[in-house]
């Protein structure tokens, strides 16, 4: 049985690893930026410290999304491993810049290139997923890594917040530069191969395994990605869940300090505990997407659910209730994007699944966005987050609508779906 699991070793365990180190890169700026070290080294203070806070990482996102897509066409040509390596170099080394940082333009600098390694994270680990995993079982490979992605940030919060009280802001970059070096780049360049033909350690029976549904998905033609409407209903879906997403996690921390006064081990704890529900519903995602085959029901649930966590957040004068409800409403759109996952491997081909998750990479840019325009808002209203959490009420029922719109479809390929397994004698799909 272990013969034939070995993708769970060579893939699944690298690209958690992947998510786990870089996010916690990416997300980190949130601890860093309620340390008065940080903010005072890098002149972050009068009336305008809000919107240059979060314009850090506004730039971030846009780097990130644009080379989100120039990054698809180049693993689609180059390959899934040689453009990982590639960008987990270059944003180690972005972290020793960041680390060395005596200037806010050198700090967003160092943001901005970050962004440019780190846009090909989305495509090649779609990429691995589309040409290493059993069309069946593609929920529970995506799930693996994407546990890194909320695990990461929620791990990584306490450490970088014991970092930074210990000894300062700038070893919490070299700490995080030094773990990419020693973890990240063996495991990607010793364990990881493009497809599971080349890796001399895959059985020929777990290639068969690999391979076993393509006679069914080739009995079905599947148009372009960019001819299936509902591809841009989730495109926009993503664009809504990236601006809720990145808005409340990037001013988590600073909330919670600043507008509720906890202290920095509660605010650290609630931190944590926000990314532990966004991995809840990653798992729980994942696992109902592949018993339903109901994604976009799911999805139209969880932006339903996020709008009234931030309805109570916004109304109740009980300070947990508010830092909790804003964490399980991060946590939704956890949810919101694992599915996003699914659907670029549901509505794309191997040859095109580099350049569709390039294309719904982009919409981090929108994220980014997000933490620039909630700390303009803060500006403009004193330091209140009131007008922001509304505005991302709005947000989330404008991701609930677009959804509506795929549940149709989605309901009758169902059917049919459930009338050819009939047909073949089948009680289950991923039987």
């Amino acid at each position: 049985m272990v013969s034939t699991q070995k993708r769970w070793l060579y893939i699944a365990m690298p690209i958690f690893f992947f998510w786990f180190f870089g996010q916690i890169d990416k997300l980190g700026i949130s601890i860093v930026q309620t340390d008065p070290g940080f903010l005072n080294d890098l002149g972050l203070t009068g009336s305008s410290a809000n919107a240059k806070i979060g314009f850090l990482t506004f730039i971030f996102m846009v780097a990130y999304a644009v080379s989100n897509v120039f990054w698809g066409f180049v693993i689609d040509k180059l390959g899934a491993r040689k453009t990982a390596l590639l960008g987990v170099t270059v944003w180690t080394a972005t972290m020793v810049m960041a680390g060395m940082a005596n200037s806010y333009e050198m700090f967003m600098w160092s943001r901005i290139i970050l962004g440019i390694g780190e846009g090909m994270m989305i495509p090649v680990s779609g990429k691995f997923i589309a040409s290493w995993f059993n069309r069946n079982e593609i929920g529970r490979a995506q799930a693996s890594w994407i546990t890194g992605n909320y695990l990461g940030p929620a791990i990584g919060a306490v450490f970088l917040t014991l970092i930074i009280s210990t000894l300062t802001w700038h070893a919490s970059f070299f700490f995080l530069a030094l773990c990419n070096l020693l973890i990240n780049i063996p495991m990607f360049l010793f364990l990881t191969r493009n497809k599971p033909e080349d890796h001399p350690g895959v059985s020929k029976e777990e290639l068969a395994h690999i391979r076993k549904t393509e006679s069914f998905d080739k009995s079905v033609t599947k148009q372009n990605f960019a001819q299936d409407f509902r591809f841009w209903i989730v495109w926009f879906g993503m664009v809504m869940a990236s601006f809720l997403f990145f808005g409340i996690s990037i001013w988590l921390p600073t909330y919670l300090v600043q507008a509720k006064n906890f202290d920095i081990e509660s605010m650290t704890g609630i931190t944590s505990l926000s990314w532990m529900f966004a991995l809840g519903f990653v798992l729980i995602c994942g696992f109902l997407s592949d018993k339903t085959k109901r994604p976009s029901l799911l999805a139209t649930i969880l932006f339903i659910l996020c709008a009234t966590f931030l309805t109570v957040a916004s109304t109740t004068s009980i300070p947990i209730i508010a830092g909790l409800c804003l964490g399980l409403a991060m946590g939704t759109m956890g949810g919101v994007f694992h599915l996003s996952n699914l659907f670029i491997v549901k509505y794309s081909t191997k040859e095109t699944a580099g350049r569709a998750a390039g294309l719904m990479g982009f919409t981090n840019i929108f994220g980014g966005f997000a933490s620039y325009v909630m700390g303009w808002m803060r500006d403009l209203s004193g330091g209140d987050f009131g007008p922001s959490i509304i505005l991302m009420i709005l947000v989330a029922g404008l991701g609930f609508i677009a959804y509506l719109f795929t549940l149709k479809k989605e309901a009758e390929e169902v059917n049919l779906l459930n009338k050819e397994l009939e047909r073949q004698g089948l009680t289950d799909y991923s039987a």
